[in-house]
């Protein structure tokens, strides 16, 4: 991003160290460096991205947001306005549903950034009435299902893509909190 003051969007979600901002046209560069390096996106659904793809799928990301009020967020340092990744919210092409999606820079990996970025955006699907969110990693990938572990994800489902087992995962929205019972009265 350019550092110059901007208004944020209502999506706009904070946490002790982390900003995430719905991608909008602004972070297409980072989005495309992010999505063509191979230690970081190597590991997403359908892999690394061309610059073509990675705009194409920018647009779809904020299409997203408009129709469903969720999406993708841009991860940054909230000190320093660094990007950092993303973390997002998404409909999985399979039918499986609402996904939990994440990739950030190697170099900033083992921070917890991951994990923080990740709890934010699923509490925001949550908060916004999705029941069930998902997460799909590769049975290989143990940081992946570090992370989703620590967030409470439980396993729910296996599955082979391209000759890889994956896991997914489910978050499940908290009941609401019973309604409050009038006091039982007394027969006098």
């Amino acid at each position: 991003m350019d550092g110059l003051a901007r208004a944020e969007s209502p999506h706009t979600v904070r946490t002790s160290r982390l900003t995430l901002r719905p991608v909008g046209p602004g972070h297409l560069a980072d989005l495309v460096a992010l999505k063509g390096d191979e230690a970081a996106f190597g590991l997403m659904l359908h892999g690394l991205r061309t610059p073509e793809r990675a705009e194409e799928e920018l647009r779809d990301d904020i299409a997203f947001w408009q129709v469903r009020g969720y999406g993708t967020w841009a991860v940054h340092l909230t000190e320093d306005d660094r990007f950092l990744g993303i973390v997002g919210l998404m409909e999985r092409p399979d039918g499986r549903g609402v996904a939990l999606r994440f990739a950030l820079w190697p170099q900033v990996r083992g921070k917890g950034y991951a994990r923080e970025a990740a709890r934010a955006a699923l509490a925001f699907g949550h908060a916004a009435g999705l029941a069930r969110i998902i997460a799909v990693a590769r049975e290989s990938n143990l940081a992946s299902r570090a992370v989703l572990g620590d967030l409470g994800l439980q396993p729910s489902d296996t599955f082979q893509h391209q000759g890889h087992r994956m896991l997914v995962f489910e978050s499940l929205r908290p009941p609401a909190p019973p309604a409050q019972q009038a006091p039982a009265r007394s027969a006098s």
